[in-house]
């Protein structure tokens, strides 16, 4: 049964001191690719769960990730001078170090210790899988998951796409509706994947779907009308390991979502350290209006939403909900228990934060960082599966080695 509207604005809000801002902040998010932070190009902005702050890495090659506004007179620290103990403010020098602990006040007099009064707000980074993670919670942070994808898997491409003009949740939801895929997206399935599903535009059996809870959030199974069966998990609250990627849906703030999809093949077991080593490329994708959306004629009151490929079509439907879609409105329906399950979990868990009880997915012990995402599973079906030459691409086989001509290459870091 679809949720209230008041529900809703408790999953929605993602702020500090919100309810699911504080479920949120009780797992480590994705901030950004190892490679945005360099020697060359010390600092870069961030956007997380409604906060502005800036990571940079020192000359001693420590990285941090602190409260944008410098806490002297509110000047951007992403414009800081980075040195061998931290970050400088550009207006006044005050510097802080990758805790946020305040070092120097250099227009205070000689010998003055109010630099100790000082405390710049921080998180704690760690880089894992060719990202890096943050944690905005409280005190005692948890474990850093490390998925197995990430481990056991070869990284062979990262990309960063924003923003998308939707609420955090709603990108998720999208992930879990395997109902829409013969609909929305007819015009690239694949011809197995199109036997039972799309055919000249009349859908004829949707796949069979089935959701159940697991420890690490939602097992989704999908069997097609051919007999193929997925199960692929979401990583409670926002992460999924969809066949051989890991997608990450980052909630920037309340109305925009930022994604992270990591690729990784398993020609051999060897796998990688999961701190992003041996990654053949990393590329980071910026959506431009002129690439989503058709040229205004003048009759329409905004221009309409091009539905030439594959992303676009879900980006077009994620945004045409509204920034955070009314699901106090919703009419669902039986395909639509995906849904209903996620948000009813995700409802669940913010009451047991609020309750001040752990939500589910939290790791405090070292030794329990390993996650198990069903990767054996997915393997014994074959991952590699082969598309032929010119075939029309299922979402699972989506060609990601050149770039999708709907995203332009703004910069690529290696």
């Amino acid at each position: 049964m679809s949720i209230t509207q008041a529900e809703n604005e408790r999953i929605a809000r993602v702020s500090p001191g919100t309810p699911g801002g504080e479920l949120l902040r009780r797992y480590w998010q994705p901030v950004a690719m190892v490679s945005a932070v360099s020697e060359e190009h010390p600092t870069t902005f961030v956007r997380l769960l409604g906060e502005d702050l800036v990571l940079f890495r020192d000359k001693s090659g420590n990285v941090g990730l602190l409260a944008d506004h410098c806490s002297h007179r509110g000047a951007s620290l992403l414009y800081g001078r980075v040195e061998e103990r931290g970050i400088s403010c550009a207006y006044h020098g005050w510097l802080y170090d990758t805790s946020g602990n305040c070092l120097e006040t250099p227009a205070e007099p000689e010998g003055s210790l109010f630099h100790l009064t000082v405390k710049q707000r921080a998180y704690p980074v760690e880089a894992f899988g060719g990202l890096y993670w943050a944690y905005l919670g409280p005190a005692p942070v948890p474990v850093l998951p490390h998925y197995d994808i990430l481990i056991r898997g070869k990284i062979v491409d990262i990309q960063e796409v924003r923003p998308i003009a939707a609420n955090w949740a709603q990108v998720v939801e999208n992930n879990l509706d395997g109902s829409h895929i013969g609909i929305l997206h007819q015009e690239f399935m694949g011809r197995r994947q199109a036997q039972g599903m799309a055919v000249g535009g009349t859908v004829t059996a949707p796949p069979e779907m089935d959701f159940r809870e697991v420890p690490v959030g939602i097992m989704r199974r999908m069997v097609m009308s051919d007999g193929y069966v997925e199960e692929d998990p979401l990583l409670f609250p926002n992460n999924l390991r969809r066949m051989n990627q890991l997608v990450c849906n980052v909630p920037v703030d309340d109305t925009h979502t930022m994604l992270f999809y990591v690729f990784v093949e398993f020609e051999e077991e060897q796998g990688n350290d999961g701190h992003g080593n041996g990654n053949d490329s990393t590329t980071y994708w910026e959506l431009r209006y002129e690439d989503i959306f058709m040229p205004a004629d003048g009759r329409e009151l905004h221009p309409r939403y091009r539905m030439d490929r594959l992303r676009l079509q879900d980006y077009m439907v994620l945004e045409t909900q509204g920034a955070i879609s009314p699901r106090g409105e919703w009419r669902l329906g039986t395909s639509d228990k995906g849904i209903d399950f996620y948000d009813h979990l995700l409802l669940r868990e913010i009451d047991k934060v609020e309750r001040g009880e752990e939500p589910i997915g939290v790791i405090r012990d070292p030794e329990k960082a390993y996650v198990d995402t069903n990767l054996d599973d997915l393997l014994r079906v074959g991952v590699r599966a082969a598309v032929p030459e010119g075939d029309i691409v299922h979402p699972r086989y989506e060609r990601w080695d050149a770039a999708p001509e709907n995203l332009a290459r703004t910069s690529a870091r290696a």
